[in-house]
């Protein structure tokens, strides 16, 4: 969310993908306020939604009958999850505001990326409550970046992806690691195979950690992603995703997932990498900066009252 004295304001609702001409115009705003703020205002999947190929509904909000802004609505687990986005251009003229009156019903999450002054204020404006904090993390993976060694666990196997047969225990996993998130719990088979279809999916990158006594049952599996570079952002590695199975805690599984992760995406000559974590998981956090991260940004969450 970053956005806004009132305009000639149209709002317009759609369902699927834009249209080609409203999505141009769109695309051209985002990459204007990612800019301007030095943050991306709307997620990978938001984007995603926005092209049609996940579900979504979307308003745009116009100017003078041009597109000064958009929201994008995605259900996450039955919750609707708002990010919205205002031209740098068009701001405080009371398009944010009316792109919260038509797209965030009571209880939506609105999605603040990047913690900026302008979210806050409109934030603010619209009665809404501060409620989550999601931080970005960053460690460089340079050459003068010291990296630990990958400390192998016995009677643990790690592997990488061999296909949809690991399907499966994969969603079966990330659902008990992630029971309690409003996001990523509650995966399917169709969360997997969305994300397999995109540029960045490698299955080099991706690793699964077994019992050597029970080879088909999955302990955890670390994901990892690749984003391009986008300047001034060089390429950059990510720690997508690092999933535990609770019947697997306290055997250093979390760590051993994340450095074979993160050693792989220093062979692939990426000079930093990036995860995301609940500011309130304290585990992870402890865990993360131990292996050298460090607080990047913080993405906010706002709830409707």
């Amino acid at each position: 969310m970053t956005g806004d004295a009132a305009a000639d304001i149209g709002v317009t609702r759609f369902e699927g993908a834009l249209p080609d001409d409203v999505n141009d115009s769109v695309s051209l705003l985002i990459a204007a306020a990612r800019a301007a703020d030095g943050a991306d205002p709307i997620s990978e999947q938001g984007l995603r939604s926005l092209e049609g190929k996940v579900p979504g509904e979307h308003v745009v909000a116009t100017s003078g009958g041009v597109p000064a802004g958009v929201a994008t609505i995605r259900s996450e687990n039955g919750t609707p999850n708002v990010e919205l986005v205002v031209d740098p251009a068009r701001r405080r003229q009371g398009i944010g505001r009316a792109l919260i009156n038509e797209a965030a019903a009571r209880g939506a999450q609105v999605w603040a990326h990047g913690d900026l002054a302008a979210a806050a204020a409109l934030a603010a404006s619209a009665g809404m409550t501060r409620t989550r904090e999601l931080l970005q993390m960053r460690r460089g993976l340079g050459p003068d970046a010291t990296l630990p060694e990958v400390d192998q666990r016995n009677g643990v196997v790690v592997r990488t992806y061999s296909g949809p047969n690991d399907d499966a225990e994969i969603v079966r996993v990330n659902n008990a690691a992630f029971h309690w998130h409003p996001e990523q719990g509650g995966w399917t088979q169709a969360d997997i195979d969305s994300r397999k279809e995109l540029a960045w999916f490698d299955p080099e990158g991706l690793f699964l950690a077994f019992s050597a006594e029970a080879p088909s049952t999955l302990l955890g599996f670390h994901w990892t992603k690749t984003h391009p570079a986008d300047p001034p952002e060089p390429a950059l590695g990510e720690v997508y995703i690092v999933g535990v199975d609770p019947a697997a805690h306290g055997r250093g599984l979390g760590k051993l997932l994340t450095l074979q992760g993160l050693h792989y995406l220093r062979d692939r000559s990426l000079d930093a990498v990036l995860l995301y974590v609940e500011a309130d998981n304290t585990a992870a956090l402890r865990t993360y900066e131990k292996l050298g991260f460090s607080r990047y940004f913080t993405d906010v969450v706002y709830i409707m009252a």
